[in-house]
C-alpha cells in the first residue's frame, strides 16, 4: 500500500540491506548526517528529488520509501560463527531472510509447499543433544543412514531456504523464525561464496540446531560471550550427532580410526568433513586423544585445513523449492513476471526491483524482468474501403 507520507522506517531498512552507513548516505545526498537521522525517524520529509537520489543509491524502487511495511514478527536470528560476526554484516541480513519470507507467503498463494514439520517435534527438557538427535531422526525416518542432500531434506520437511552471496566471507550461514498471518515459517540463509558441498551439509545441520535447541525469542544481546560460545557450540554438538548417528557412523568408523585414508572413504559416504568425522570419532571415544592431536597435525600437515579432499568435485547442493515454484507459475502462465511483482508489492508492500528478487530466489539474470511490449512505427496503413473500391 503506497502511503501518501515517506515512510523512514523503509529507509532504514534499505540502507541497513545495503550496509550503508549514515554518514555514506549523508555524503551521498550532500545533506546532514542529522537530517538522515530525522528522515529515519520521521521528523522529516525528504524532498522529491532527495528520494529519487535515495532510490537510485540504495536500488529501491522509488514506492518502497512510501509502503507500509506489513507485520512480521521475528524472533532471534542465529548466525554460524556468531561470535566473529560483526554487527553491520548481521544488519546486513535481517532483512533478507524476512523479504524472502514474505515472498514465500506470496507464493503460496498459488503453490502448495510442504508443511513445517518440526511444530510436532518437542526436544522437551531433554539435555543430552546425542538423545535429541536420535529421536529427530526417528522422527523424520531417517534411521542410522546418511543424509545425502540436507538442503532438500529440509526443503521437503518445509523449511524456507535460500543460497546468497552474502558478501561477507565469514557468514556461512543465519536462519530466523518468522510469523506472517498467524504463520510460522523457519528461514535459513547460506553463503554462496568459498563454499563445499560437505562444509554446507554441517552449516545447514548447525542452524538446525539452533531451531531445535535454541528458544527463537532468546534476546542475543543481552548474554554473555560465554553464553553465546555455548549456544554455538551446542549447535556444533548438535550437526555433527545429527549427521553422523552414533550407531551408524561409529559402526564404520571404528573399522580403521587412525586411517585418514580411510576417513575418504567415509567421507564420500557420509557427506561430512574429514575433520569433523574425526572430531566425531573423538567424541565418541572411538579415538583417544593423542590420537585426535595426532590425526588433527596431519590434516594441518596436508593442508586440508581450507580444501580437504573431493571439495571441489561434489556439486553443491542448491535449494530449489522457491525457484521451482516461480518457474512452475510463470512458465505455465499462472502469472507474468511483472504481475508478480506487481503482486509483492500491491498486497504485501514490497515493491523491489525484478534484480533483487531473482537473487533472493536464484533466479537466473533478467529471469524476472519485465518485457518491453514491441511497437510499430507504422503510424498510417493502407484504408480498406478504398482498396475494395480500386478492385
Amino acid at each position: 500500500m503506497l502511503n501518501q507520507q515517506f515512510n523512514g522506517i523503509r529507509l532504514r531498512e534499505g540502507r541497513l540491506y545495503r550496509g550503508t552507513t549514515i554518514t555514506d548516505l549523508a555524503e551521498e545526498l550532500s545533506i546532514t548526517k542529522q537530517m538522515i537521522s530525522k528522515y529515519e525517524n520521521n521528523k522529516a520529509i525528504p524532498p522529491f528529488d532527495t528520494v529519487q537520489k535515495i532510490s537510485e543509491f540504495l536500488k529501491f524502487p522509488f514506492q518502497y520509501f512510501y509502503e507500509d511495511t506489513i507485520k512480521v514478527n521475528s524472533g532471534s536470528t542465529f548466525f554460524r560463527s556468531l561470535l566473529t560476526t560483526g554487527k553491520k554484516e548481521r544488519e546486513m541480513q535481517y532483512d533478507r531472510a524476512k523479504y524472502l519470507t514474505i515472498i514465500r507467503v506470496l507464493l503460496e498463494e498459488y503453490v502448495d509447499f510442504p508443511n513445517l514439520d518440526i511444530e510436532q517435534f518437542q526436544s522437551s527438557n531433554e539435555d543430552d543433544i546425542e538423545e535429541i538427535t536420535k529421536r529427530l531422526r526417528d522422527y523424520w525416518s531417517l534411521g542410522n543412514e546418511p543424509i545425502s542432500n540436507l538442503v532438500l531434506l529440509l526443503e521437503t520437511r518445509g523449511f524456507t531456504v535460500s543460497s546468497l552471496a552474502l558478501e561477507k566471507a565469514n557468514i556461512d550461514a543465519f536462519g530466523t523464525q518468522y510469523i506472517v498471518n498467524d504463520k510460522v515459517y523457519e528461514t535459513i540463509v547460506l553463503g554462496s561464496d568459498k563454499q563445499s558441498f560437505y562444509r554446507r551439509q554441517f552449516d545447514l545441520a548447525h542452524e538446525l540446531g539452533h531451531k531445535i535447541l535454541h528458544d527463537s525469542n532468546l534476546d542475543l544481546t543481552s548474554i554473555s560471550k560465554e553464553e553465546f560460545r555455548e549456544i554455538e557450540n551446542e549447535a556444533h554438538d548438535f550437526a555433527a550427532c545429527f549427521l553422523l548417528p552414533r550407531d551408524g557412523f561409529g559402526r564404520d568408523v571404528s573399522i580403521y580410526p587412525t586411517d585418514l585414508e580411510y576417513y575418504k572413504v567415509l567421507k564420500k559416504k557420509w557427506n561430512v568433513s574429514i575433520g569433523a568425522m574425526v572430531m566425531r570419532a573423538y567424541k565418541l571415544n572411538i579415538i583417544g586423544a593423542s590420537t585426535y592431536q595426532y590425526l588433527q597435525r596431519q590434516i594441518s600437515v596436508k593442508k586440508w585445513r581450507t580444501k580437504e579432499p573431493f571439495d571441489d568435485v561434489k556439486e553443491m547442493a542448491t535449494p530449489v523449492g522457491m525457484k521451482q515454484a516461480i518457474e512452475l507459475l510463470i512458465e505455465n502462465e499462472h502469472i507474468t513476471a511483472k504481475d508478480f511483482l506487481k503482486e509483492l508489492s500491491d498486497k504485501y508492500h514490497l515493491s523491489l526491483h525484478h534484480a533483487e528478487v531473482e537473487q533472493l530466489l536464484g533466479l537466473d539474470k533478467n529471469y524476472l524482468k519485465p518485457e518491453t511490449p514491441e511497437f510499430s512505427d507504422n503510424v498510417v496503413s493502407i484504408n480498406d474501403l478504398k482498396s475494395k473500391k480500386d478492385n
